[in-house]
């Protein structure tokens, strides 16, 4: 009897250390889940606030060139105006002179 007693107890001290092994194992497993997600996720966060930065960055570069562009051709359609009227204030001050 004695020893069917220790066997029980044996048995049940193993199957105790193999339940807390295997719960051990789940939580081991369910937080490096956990931590994968999460690291996922900043992963994730960070490259979209790189892509979003980079847009930004596109956006404003394509605009202040835009911007130039137009100024470029505000000035150069200015000049021409200002040839032109000069041209025309010249031939109009040589045909009062001949």
């Amino acid at each position: 009897m004695q020893r069917v007693a220790e066997l029980e107890r044996d048995v049940e001290t193993e199957l105790e250390r193999d339940v807390e092994i295997a719960l051990e194992r789940d939580v081991e497993t369910e937080l490096e889940r956990d931590v994968e997600t999460e690291l996922e996720r900043d992963v994730e966060t960070e490259l979209e606030r790189d892509v979003e930065t980079e847009l930004e960055r596109v956006v404003e570069t394509k605009l202040e060139r835009d911007v130039e562009t137009e100024l470029e051709r505000d000035v150069e359609t200015e000049l021409e105006r200002d040839v032109e009227t000069e041209l025309e204030r010249d031939a109009e001050t040589e045909k009062l002179q001949s």
